[in-house]
């Protein structure tokens, strides 16, 4: 791109962990390319990579619907027990599910370049995932300890990059970019604001809303998920929320020394109490609450940070 070219909104977009928060990565993006931003550059953690690499895969769209679709009583549905060392939940039924509905992809081949932080926890390294299938770089970037079993990628066992970088703002130094735009789904506390305070949709009518076939057809698939619940809902429920409880807060602290180290140009916060990282029921309320970041965000950037 030449000088004369330069629009300064080409820009490096940077997602962070924080379970079902993440889906609020999908506003965010909305927003941004609804105003004319050009997403060059995607790097992501955890859901982060999750949101990052379907973005870049050009198909966010059916993953939004589907997404859309789910309800509590789906979540646990998703999720396949293993009791095997290394984790409660293999991540393979998820993982199979997401293929089958968006395709095979390689890291290489993506129209945008993509980053998946995850760890490797044989040598206690961060690891940046820039080739190979995307899924498997997803799957070891979204292993969070005791709940998922690690990912085996090659020679190497991969866990949650959000263990070490919850926020991976360096994958982003060598970009030719206007702006390193990061986004922290962990975010400090804040007063009023509560996972319990949630929008109400109606599950009876909530579909007749979102017009079109392939939501009849994910409704459809996840109802007959449902069916198939494990016998060991209630011991996974009562060890989860422990994991779930400690792992926000350890990486909320960590993402705060991250972006000490590495601060972007523009941060968009969203305080970690707004939802759990398990609440993927509330995609639509959370969807519009990293759209309206966004906006609150971007409007109060200092100019000179959104020219050229």
């Amino acid at each position: 791109m030449t000088s004369e070219e330069k629009t300064g909104k080409r820009i490096s977009l940077v997602l962070g962990s924080g379970g079902a928060r993440g889906l609020a990565h999908i506003g965010v993006i909305h927003w941004l390319e609804e105003h004319g931003y050009e997403i060059v550059s995607l790097v992501g953690c955890s859901m982060g990579a999750c949101i990052g690499g379907i973005h870049a895969t050009g198909k966010l769209s059916i993953y939004e619907e589907w997404v859309r679709a789910i309800r509590k009583r789906h979540i646990v549905s998703l999720m396949d027990v293993t009791f095997r060392k290394g984790g409660l939940l293999k991540g393979d039924r998820l993982f199979t599910t997401l293929r089958e509905l968006l395709g095979e992809h390689q890291i290489e081949d993506l129209p945008i370049k993509f980053t998946a932080v995850a760890v490797d926890i044989n040598k206690s390294r961060e690891v940046w995932l820039t080739e190979g299938p995307m899924f498997d770089a997803i799957r070891a970037s979204t292993s969070i300890p005791l709940l998922f079993t690690p990912a085996n990628v090659g020679d190497r066992k991969l866990i949650d990059g959000a263990v070490m970088n919850p926020i991976p703002i360096a994958p982003t130094v060598g970009d030719h970019t206007d702006l390193v735009i990061a986004v922290n789904v962990s975010g400090e506390l804040t007063e009023g604001v509560s996972s319990a305070a949630k929008i109400q949709v109606d599950e009876d009518t909530h579909s007749e809303t979102r017009t079109g076939k392939l939501q009849e057809r994910i409704v459809h698939f996840l109802e007959g998920m449902s069916s198939h619940r494990s016998a060991h809902k209630e011991e996974e429920e009562s060890i989860t929320d422990v994991v779930y409880t400690a792992f926000d807060a350890m990486q909320s602290t960590i993402a705060r020394q991250k972006l000490a180290a590495y601060p972007p140009d523009i941060l968009i916060d969203i305080p970690r109490n707004v939802a759990s990282i398990m609440e993927f029921d509330r995609a639509e309320e959370l969807i519009e609450l990293g759209y309206t970041a966004t906006e609150r965000t971007m409007n109060k950037a200092p100019l000179a940070e959104l020219s050229d």
